[in-house]
């Protein structure tokens, strides 16, 4: 701890522009973090509404807990009825709808390989 102390402490107190570098580094992290955490995931964000609110009654959806049915009602209060087997219905929250699955889900076959 000591060492860390002196070498901080080493610098020559006559100089200047020493807080002009620690701003510029400063900006520099702060420019970093918003290129790869906050961008991307607004990005991301902006796809899945997208996504969600593009939904049509026949299309072939995964959820987010994993069950895999067919669109069969669109309601207005931002559910849908989701069919997992003939004649078995889920009512559920179209937030709930998974995009990266999905898109898996209906990916042709000679695509997946």
């Amino acid at each position: 701890m000591f060492y860390l102390n002196a070498i901080f402490l080493a610098g020559n107190p006559q100089q200047g522009g020493g807080g002009m570098v620690q701003l510029v580094m400063m900006g520099a992290i702060i420019l970093v973090f918003w290129l790869f955490m906050i961008r991307p995931q607004a990005k991301k964000a902006k796809e899945q509404k997208s996504f969600v609110d593009n939904m049509q009654k026949g299309d072939k959806v995964v959820t987010i807990a994993g069950i895999h049915g067919t669109i069969n009602k669109i309601n207005e209060d931002n559910t849908l009825q989701l069919e997992v087997s003939p004649g078995s219905y889920l009512k559920i929250e179209k937030s709930t709808i998974s995009m990266e699955w999905t898109t898996a889900l209906n990916k042709p076959v000679a695509e997946k390989k």
